[in-house]
């Protein structure tokens, strides 16, 4: 059984508290921590579509854009020549495309003196 449900493209984790006897919920794949209970699916279902509405409102009341959960697909377009040599690489790696360019994208956002390291 999968403990989960989504709504507006957030999905939340579920977590039965047998002390409290409640359904606790955590939106998963944000940053942001979004947190709730119900103490039966009906009530958590309300609370977890009401803590999305609020956070979305929230976001747009203060300026910023809400976060949002991303899937790991990444579509890109680029030069031919730039895209070949790339398969060339990977392969010569001994690694699939995707696999290649993760790592390749994992260093240079993790080392500390990456000109293109912008806040993350």
């Amino acid at each position: 059984m999968i403990n989960s449900m989504s709504y507006k493209g957030y999905t939340v984790s579920m977590t039965f508290d047998v002390d409290d006897k409640i359904i606790i919920g955590r939106v998963l794949d944000v940053d942001d921590i979004i947190v709730f209970h119900g103490a039966s699916v009906a009530e958590f279902e309300q609370a977890f579509h009401a803590s999305i509405d609020d956070y979305i409102m929230a976001c747009e009341q203060l300026g910023q854009a809400p976060e949002k959960p991303v899937s790991g697909r990444l579509m890109l377009r680029i030069a031919p020549n730039i895209h070949a040599a790339a398969i060339k690489a990977a392969a010569h790696d001994g690694q699939s495309m995707n696999k290649w360019v993760e790592q390749l994208l994992s260093r240079v956002l993790n080392h500390p003196n990456s000109s293109m390291n912008h806040g993350v």
